[in-house]
């Protein structure tokens, strides 16, 4: 217990460690004394993180009239924490093997709230921008830690569960986020969005200092070209993404800048990452077939299941005027959905099922839900909204557990924390790129929707009044004008909704097949 009183273990233990905990065995390869007390730690930290990247959505427009911002501007408060998380999670796997993955877990928890605290200080949009930067960097090494720290204590047969458990927060915090952000915004102040964090990270800081143990240290040189290479193509990507929709995409100078720097990073880090003697990834990782498959898994997730998140809540607000907390209240059965198949996909794995089959039919129940939202018109209730969300809860629940336990079955115990830091990073990416695409789309086609709708508005209608000739009645021919344009806007939106809807649809059918490339480990 050494290294639960903070201390690292030698260089010289590793291999021991990592043969101490064989499946046969039946044996955590870290054992803690209070495993029910580090779990709720490592929960804390993990729940917290996930509820930063939505919470603060909601307290936007107050946050730019307090700030002095722009609408163009204020935008930064969110992607200066996401571009700097997605370029920091990439080294989570080296840090932790230089400096131990306790001290890293607790440095970062520590981080994110001072962070966070900062935050709410702020007086200033330059303020802001640079402590959200800080809290990301905090965040980032958040998720993938807290993953690899429950699979090293955790006995391989109680694994699935614990994937389970830890799949609960990365689910249900995006989807809780808004609400609890919107009541302390109203209730309160913006700046308890950020505030919120602390007690919550004290008590976290508490238990993972008591109970945290650490993987063995494993020194290697840190491959600081593959590290440039891959934080530059993420932050061109992700201000491409951000910025694209403002500046009309490829028609500005400033996106085609964004889109060369990635592509050729990306390029250069490929190549870099096959022919570097001690590259930033482990070349093992991508020897697994299985890892490698549920890597391109959790971006088509993050691009279909999360990007449906960020399409719903300005549906119902715009289009069916709810607010902020009935929306979150039609949007949380989907979280109920993800509770029910986590928890029944763990214990079907457990029983020997195989969770090749489980991930196919997670993403055939997405698709079947997006299939029928699909169908919906502004004249739907609340019912639609409520079991629709469920089933494609059904579905990621059936998605998630399945597709982490595969991916981490075949890979040795020292590349979890970098196996994790990927497939973390993946789902980020995916989020990002579907939610980018999505709102596209769905402003393009609103526009498209409208003028095909503008055609049929003829006095053969049967209207009462010709719109033609609406503007001998003056200021009443004007509003009347306005009700008319506002309806067919409202369509022409509801269309655009549909269609992306479909599109997911067909991406989640599209991807079943890649579950073929899966191979069941043995022994299971």
């Amino acid at each position: 217990m050494a290294s639960a009183a903070g201390q690292e273990p030698d260089a010289a233990s590793a291999g021991r460690s990592a043969s101490a905990a064989t499946p046969a065995e039946d044996v955590a390869q870290l054992p803690v004394r209070n495993h029910a007390l580090l779990i709720i730690g490592v929960m804390t930290a993990s729940l917290m993180q996930v509820l930063d990247v939505t919470i603060a959505n909601v307290a936007i427009p107050h946050m730019q009239a307090t700030l002095g911002a722009t609408p163009d501007t204020i935008s930064w408060v969110l992607t200066s924490y996401i571009i700097a998380s997605a370029v920091a999670m990439p080294i989570t796997g080296w840090l932790a093997d230089q400096i131990g993955s306790r001290r890293l877990f607790v440095l970062s928890v520590s981080l994110f709230v001072i962070a966070s605290i900062l935050c709410g200080l702020a007086q200033n949009l330059t303020e802001m921008v640079l402590f959200r930067a800080l809290q990301g960097v905090g965040g980032a090494f958040i998720a993938p830690l807290s993953q690899s720290n429950l699979l090293d204590t955790t006995r391989p047969s109680r694994q699935p569960q614990i994937i389970a458990l830890w799949g609960m927060g990365v689910i249900i915090g995006p989807i809780i986020g808004p609400v609890l952000g919107g009541y302390l915004t109203e209730m309160l102040d913006w700046r308890w969005v950020f505030f919120v964090n602390v007690p919550i990270g004290i008590v976290c800081l508490a238990i993972l200092l008591v109970e945290l143990p650490s993987r063995p240290l494993r020194h290697r040189r840190f491959d600081l070209f593959g590290f440039a290479m891959i934080g530059l193509a993420l932050a061109a990507l992700q201000l491409l993404l951000d910025r694209g929709n403002m500046l009309d995409w490829f028609s500005a100078v400033e996106t085609w800048i964004y889109a060369v720097i990635f592509g050729s990073c990306v390029w250069i880090a490929a190549i870099h990452f096959t022919t570097a003697r001690n590259p930033l990834f482990d070349r093992h990782l991508f020897a697994d077939i299985n890892f490698v498959v549920s890597v391109i898994f959790l971006l088509i997730v993050g691009a279909t299941m999360f990007a449906t998140l960020a399409l719903l809540p300005p549906m119902l607000q715009s289009l069916f005027s709810y607010d902020v907390i009935d929306t979150g209240l039609v949007l949380m059965p989907r979280g109920v959905g993800v509770l029910v198949t986590m928890q029944l996909s763990a214990q079907l794995l457990r029983r020997g099922v195989d969770g090749r089959w489980l991930v196919a039919l997670g993403f055939l129940t997405a698709a079947w839900s997006l299939y029928l939202m699909a169908g919906w018109s502004l004249d739907v209730d609340r019912f639609h909204f409520i079991y629709t969300g469920f089933l494609q809860g059904l579905g990621i629940g059936f998605v998630f557990i399945p597709l982490n336990s595969i991916a981490f079955q075949t890979l040795e115990p020292h590349l979890r924390t970098d196996g994790a830091s990927l497939l973390n990073l993946s789902r980020s990416v995916g989020s990002s790129l579907g939610i980018s695409a999505v709102i596209t789309l769905a402003s393009n086609n609103t526009q498209r929707h409208h003028a095909e709708l503008a055609e049929h508005i003829t006095p053969e209608m049967g209207h009462l009044v010709d719109p033609s000739s609406l503007d001998r009645y003056q200021q009443y021919g004007d509003a009347a004008l306005a009700v008319v344009n506002g309806e067919v806007t409202r369509q022409a939106a509801m269309m655009a909704y549909l269609d992306d809807f479909r599109i997911m649809a067909l991406l989640c059918l599209a991807s079943v097949p890649l579950v073929l490339l899966l191979r069941k480990p043995r022994g299971t």
